[in-house]
């Protein structure tokens, strides 16, 4: 089975030329919660369509309706690992 989670990224990075915030780049909506971006879950949805219409509804609302175009919409797989390797934590300022 393939769900839909559906997220939304609130800029304040100072990613772009002269410390300007970047909310889309060439590889879609833009990402950097170290520089200030907050990531929210909305949702987790059986179809992409019913993803599409929170999406809808959510551009109504105060903060979504900022940044309209920084939804992001992925698509999963249940019981199947995504993450398969270890990590390192690397200290602040590193």
């Amino acid at each position: 089975m393939i769900v839909y989670p559906l997220w939304h990224v609130g800029h304040q990075n100072e990613a772009g030329p002269d410390g300007a915030t970047v909310h889309i780049d060439e590889g879609g909506v833009f990402i950097d919660e170290q520089d200030g971006d907050n990531v929210k879950l909305l949702g987790i949805y059986s179809t992409e369509e019913k993803a599409e219409e929170r999406i809808v509804r959510a551009r109504l609302l105060p903060g979504f309706q900022n940044e309209p175009k920084c939804f992001i919409i992925d698509a999963y797989t249940l019981d199947e690992d995504t993450w398969e390797d270890g990590f390192v934590r690397v200290p602040h300022g590193e």
